[in-house]
Formats: structure tokens, sequence, C-alpha cells
């Protein structure tokens, strides 16, 4: 049993960036190596590519993670596996032969990688537009949608009544949308 089990992510990158010992990030990494390795297989399509994304992938987060702060881990790391995989697939693509027999089949994974693309700026569009919306709204939604944590859980976390954790998300989704709307409306 993992003696560390009781610790949250947050708990752990504290003490990581408290002390700067990379124990601390191997237990945290260990967590989510599944995660990785699943999202690496659902973009990769192949075992040995995936099992060596999710080593690159640590290597990148302990590099980029004594760099800088970090407060939502997961999506953060994910965030890093998918960028990653999406480079893997940018640089095949550069890589394959064009005489392809079956046509047909280069067309869809073609599209699939331009969606995989389109997808990826639209989630940066959205984080851009998490960042302009107010504090307390960008908190609320954070918790809420990234985090998973009830109302009660924000209220206490936040000292919002209940009523106004539940306007600002509803408020923050609202402007979040316009935000997005705007930005991919002006492309």
């Amino acid at each position: 049993m993992d003696r560390h089990a009781h610790l949250t992510d947050h708990d752990l990158l504290e003490k990581f960036y408290t002390d700067r010992d990379n124990h601390w990030l191997g237990i945290l990494l260990q967590r989510y190596t599944l995660l990785l390795f699943g999202v690496s297989m659902k973009y990769l399509k192949d075992e040995d590519e995936a099992k060596d994304a999710v080593q690159q992938i640590f290597l990148k987060a302990i590099t980029e993670l004594n760099k800088y702060r970090v407060d939502y881990f997961k999506s953060w790391l994910y965030m890093v596996c998918k960028n990653h995989c999406l480079m893997k697939i940018r640089d095949r693509q550069g890589k394959r032969p064009m005489e392809i027999k079956e046509s047909s089949l280069l067309i869809a994974e073609e599209f699939s990688i331009q969606h995989l693309i389109e997808k990826d700026h639209a989630l940066q569009l959205m984080e851009q537009s998490l960042e302009e919306l107010s504090t307390e709204q960008k908190d609320c939604i954070k918790l809420f949608y990234l985090e998973k944590r009830s109302y009660q859980d924000i209220s206490a976390t936040t000292g919002f009544t209940l009523m106004q954790v539940k306007s600002y998300i509803q408020n923050g989704k609202r402007n979040l949308k316009i935000l997005l709307e705007k930005k991919l409306g002006t492309e």
C-alpha cells in the first residue's frame, strides 16, 4: 500500500517546492503513469511509442516543475502529455513516404490529426480566456471543473457563500463562452 496515499497532489507539490526533493515528484508522477500511458496510446496508437512518451513526459515534467510553479498538476500534466503526443504526430507526418496506396486511409488520418490540432488550439484559447475572467470566477471554475470539487468544498476553501460560488461558476461559464467565441470568431 502507498504510504503517501493520504497526501494530495497539492501536498506533494508543496513538499517538492519546499525542499526540491525529486522523491515527491516521483510519487506524484507515479500516480499518473496509467493516465499518461492511456493518453499517449490514444494519440500515438503504438505501445512502444506510448511507453517512450511517458518516460519523456516524466523528464519534461521534472525539468519544467523545477523552473516554475504549477497549481493544477493533473490538468497541467495532461496538457504536457497531449502536446508531446501532438508534436510526435507532426514529426511523424514529415517522415512519412508520400506514395501510399490507401489514399482514403491517409485522408482520414490527416483529418483526424487536423481535428486534434484544432481541438488543441481551441483548448489553448480556452486557457487564455480563463485567465481573462475575474479572479473569483476563474478560481471557482478551476476548482469546480479542473479539480472536480463540490460547491460546499469551494465555499469552504474560498470563503465565498454557496450562492456566490454558484453565481461565479454560472457567470464565469457564460463569460468564458463569450470570450472563446470572440477569439474563435476573429481567426
